[in-house]
């Protein structure tokens, strides 16, 4: 017996049930893929599924609606793939073992996959119902939108007519996201000039206790990066410790996480070593004192180190830092439309010393597409300023915020006309596949929406029934009123 089969809205709960059933961890959607591909065959609709496994489905209007505007009714078939320690199931090679107490749903010991799950889900049963009426429905299912909207981008949408996008993608019922940042990514490189040791007394020096977090959501917070401050510790210390030669540098494992631990290893002149560590001491008590209240964790400490043979250069050690001390991080402006919103930011996300050079990389994010070109164009100019090299990745658009918008009235009143409450708009400086569809087709108007999820990408996951099939009656409304 299906473990959601007393859930309603039924038809939601039954193909949620079914996707569940395979692995679909982002890089691993075949399955799935062709599975959305055979229920469409079933229902009698026409679609096409592209060589990344992205999925096309289209149905014609009901009776009455033929003349209406098409609707496009997206959301992504991958999910993050995250288990509890001892977990034996293999993600890759098995689905989810479902668990419900009637009120909410999550997986056994493993993260549930609403997002993006239930949208996908949400969708196929508008498919399957043929008592809906409906304008001409243009469903797309993408692929390996968590690992950085791989099937959006190579999604082709000459086919696709519809000017409306409603995306199913947001955990937050009654709230309608209607702007998110773009983002591009900065792989960038130092060179440096290393020498022999020189007499020099080597310590290490971590930088801790930072909370981090996501660069999208919790950039505005005012947290330390651990790789941009003990860079401007190591400049500090250069500037009072002439000769201050440096060894190692590395921090962060992830391009969008502020970097939370910082660990390097420096050579200090000999007869510098006690003015080395009082202005350690020293530092510390200056961070602790900035960052009171949002990093009270902080800390900086140096202990002796192992032995080493070779450091960067003095020169080489301060042109390198100078380089990176002049790279900005953080918030570089906020959203005039809403209030406390960032607009732009950059986050210096990983850093490490490798015998070539220099490492380290910036996520650069923005809603406004020529505020992202400004900052990217001028972490160029500094990289140049300081002898640098630089490739670009993951450059996606952002959705600029639309103060006109008829699908977003509509869809307020569809929500409205079901919960009997007003939906509140919001942006998002994470990233969306909206900012990729508004790219590729001109003069789309787009929402994303969805029902209320808890701890996505954790072992804790769970998806309210309640909201899922509120969200599913707004849908509907919202379609059955979609004449125009």
């Amino acid at each position: 017996m299906a473990v959601l089969s007393g859930l309603e809205p039924k038809k939601v709960f039954e193909y949620f049930e079914i996707l569940c059933s395979v692995p679909h961890g982002s890089g691993n959607t075949k399955q799935i893929s062709d599975l959305c591909v055979r229920l469409a065959r079933e229902l009698g609709l026409r679609c096409r599924q592209d060589e990344v496994n992205n999925v096309v489905i289209w149905k014609d209007a009901s009776p009455g609606f033929e003349d209406a505007a098409p609707v496009i009714l997206q959301g992504h078939i991958d999910m993050v793939c995250v288990k509890t320690d001892g977990c034996p199931k293999d993600m890759a090679a098995e689905g989810l073992d479902l668990v419900t107490d009637g009120t909410w749903v999550w997986a056994d010991r493993t993260s549930l996959g609403g997002d993006d799950g239930i949208a996908v889900a949400m969708i196929l049963a508008i498919l399957a119902d043929d008592s809906l009426p409906h304008p001409p429905l243009e469903a797309v299912f993408t692929v390996d939108e968590e690992v950085g909207m791989d099937g959006a981008f190579a999604l082709d949408c000459s086919d696709l007519k519809g000017k409306k996008l409603v995306n199913l993608d947001s955990e937050e019922e009654g709230v309608f996201t209607v702007s998110c940042a773009g983002g591009v990514r900065l792989d960038c490189l130092l060179p440096v000039e290393t020498a022999p040791l020189d007499g020099e007394i080597p310590y290490a020096v971590t930088l801790s206790g930072l909370l981090g977090g996501h660069s999208g959501a919790e950039i505005d917070k005012g947290r330390a990066s651990a790789n941009q401050t003990m860079v401007r510790t190591l400049y500090s210390a250069a500037e009072r410790i002439p000769g201050l030669r440096l060894n190692d540098i590395r921090g962060g494992r992830f391009d969008n996480v502020i970097c939370s631990v910082n660990q390097a290893v420096i050579a200090v002149p000999a007869d510098q070593t006690e003015n080395f560590t009082s202005f350690i001491r020293e530092f510390d008590a200056i961070l602790k004192n900035e960052y009171a209240g949002c990093d009270d964790g902080i800390t900086l400490d140096c202990q002796p180190s192992g032995p080493i043979e070779t450091a960067l250069t003095p020169d080489s050690t301060v042109g390198v830092l100078r380089t990176l001390l002049a790279v900005p991080q953080g918030v570089q402006a906020m959203n005039v439309d809403f209030p406390g919103l960032v607009q732009t930011s950059l986050n210096m996300g990983v850093m490490c010393l490798e015998p070539d050079g220099l490492h380290f990389s910036l996520s650069i994010r923005s809603c406004i597409a020529s505020q992202k070109a400004m900052l990217l164009q001028r972490v160029k100019a500094i990289l140049t300023l300081g002898g640098g090299s630089w490739t670009e990745r993951g450059n996606y658009p952002g959705w600029q915020y639309a103060r006109q918008s008829a699908l977003r009235e509509d869809i307020l009143a569809a929500y409205k006309a079901v919960t009997g409450k007003d939906g509140r708009i919001e942006a998002t400086h994470g990233g969306l596949e909206c900012g990729l569809f508004l790219e590729k087709i001109p003069g789309l108007d787009a929402v994303s929406a969805g029902p209320e999820l808890h701890d996505i990408h954790s072992p804790a996951e769970r998806l309210s029934v309640a909201s899922t099939q509120r969200v599913y009656q707004m849908v509907r409304e919202f379609l059955a009123h979609s004449k125009s």
